[in-house]
């Protein structure tokens, strides 16, 4: 899953769905003298401060390089689980295409992507991005796909409900014990007041199990990705601590069957102490919901073992020809992989017009790329970037993970599982387990 949807402008300012707009297109064009690419992920009409960024960058490397012709589909989100297999079915999907981490196996799988490893050496900027993003779109041993931007899920706590409940903001809970402790004083502070709150439906619950099962060193599936691995101590340790918060502590709140809106809605409102949540929350949080910068940090994921992270890049179409090929790792290179500059690097721009500038990113680039790229981060930020020293020194210490293979499907049987502990006091944590166990291990063996 991606964090919250695009980036951390357009998530700022807020945007409404829309439909799909794109059509696919593989012609290039070539008779009129111009190689020609459609592209998606444009920022829709109504994020008009990314709108214009995304316009403005297209523009100029249409002016840059006069020979290619960029053809931009809007769309929030940037891909629709429910509509992204059919578009590459149907031969609907864009020359250059938006994906998440998790889709670059499934669509090599299914004969959908270009192979770019011929074609990478020409693309300046992909030695200096980190391997293990590059490692992501590498099927064996072949390229297919460019890394654009990462997350990492993190403890997003509100500072000002810490201190009013006598715990100190810049030592946030490093264990789950801690953080059953603090959500407990946090509700005590009464007036509807809710320590922690977590997700369970919508597939948003099994994403948080995922991501608390790998914080105490569990994981979903086995390494081979053949069995389900939650039926273990960890997995239960969990679900037990979830139950014992919700029932026992009666710190999670009444409501349940919350999903990510319903935390952000807490947390902007002042009456929540923690949730899960990546850093391109904070700007929602602050834009959209109603609070302040200076109130909201970030901790690294409780538990001290790893995190989840994810993130997302760009696949090109199995139809496109060679000149669209070159054209788009172009096109890649100067929209989102020069640091301090493009879309998504030219910090300078994003200060001027009131965009966050300074939130815990994961980096994307290595060496000098990356040097110069967090200077000039540093030199423009705009947000209390002490407030998330936490969470970047902790995360040196965690494992990465990834989330699981058939993510959505496995997420699907393990929100029934989250959904069932925080809505019936008496919920059988082993049998939940036990079944839902049985129902990964059918998705796994289904491929």
């Amino acid at each position: 899953m991606r964090s919250t949807g695009i980036r951390r402008t357009v998530a700022a300012l807020g945007v409404s769905a829309l439909a799909l707009t794109a059509c696919g297109g593989n012609t290039d064009d070539s008779a009129s003298g111009k190689t020609r690419i459609t592209v998606n992920c444009m920022p829709p009409k109504s994020a008009k401060v990314d709108r214009g960024f995304f316009e403005e960058d297209v523009a100029a490397f249409e002016k840059q390089n006069p020979d290619i012709d960029v053809v931009a589909h809007d769309a929030f989100p940037c891909q629709d689980p429910k509509t992204f297999d059919a578009k590459l079915a149907g031969g609907q999907m864009e020359d250059v295409f938006y994906t998440y981490f998790t889709d670059a196996r499934h669509v090599v799988d299914i004969n959908q992507a270009a192979d770019l490893t011929p074609y990478v050496k020409e693309l300046k900027s992909y030695g200096t991005i980190q391997q293990q993003l590059r490692d992501i779109y590498t099927v064996d041993g072949k390229i297919y796909g460019v890394p654009r931007t990462g997350y990492s899920m993190g403890l997003i706590y509100n500072r000002s409900l810490f201190e009013k409940a006598g715990l100190d903001p810049d030592r946030p809970p490093t264990t789950w014990a801690e953080v059953r402790t603090a959500a407990r004083k946090i509700a005590g502070l009464g007036g509807g007041t809710v320590g922690y709150a977590d997700y369970s439906a919508q597939n948003q619950g099994g994403w948080h199990f995922t991501a608390e099962l790998y914080s105490q060193g569990g994981d979903v599936v086995s390494p081979d990705g053949k069995k389900a691995t939650i039926d273990t101590p960890e997995g239960r340790a969990v679900l037990q601590t979830l139950h014992d918060m919700r029932w026992t502590d009666d710190s999670m709140g009444s409501k349940q069957l919350l999903v990510i809106n319903d935390a952000q809605q807490l947390m902007g409102s002042g009456k929540l102490g923690m949730y899960l949540a990546a850093p391109d929350n904070i700007p929602i949080l602050v834009k959209e919901k109603g609070a302040a910068y200076e109130d909201i940090a970030i901790a690294p994921m409780p538990g001290g073992r790893a995190t989840l992270v994810g993130g997302d890049g760009y696949m090109v179409s199995k139809k496109a020809s060679p000149a669209q090929i070159r054209a788009g790792l172009k096109w890649l290179d100067h929209m989102f992989l020069t640091p301090g500059d493009g879309f998504l690097g030219d910090y300078a721009r994003a200060k001027r017009h009131d965009a966050p500038v300074g939130l815990p990113e994961p980096r994307l680039f290595t060496g000098a790329a990356d040097a110069k790229d967090q200077q000039i981060k540093k030199a423009n930020a705009n947000v209390p970037v002490g407030n998330y020293q936490p969470f970047l020194d902790g995360n040196a210490s965690l494992d990465m993970k990834i989330e699981p293979p058939h993510a959505q499907q496995i997420y699907s049987v393990l929100d029934g599982v989250v959904s069932a502990v925080l809505t019936k006091e008496d919920a059988d944590i082993d049998r939940l387990l036990k079944d839902a166990s049985g129902k990964i291990d059918g998705i796994l063996a289904r491929g």
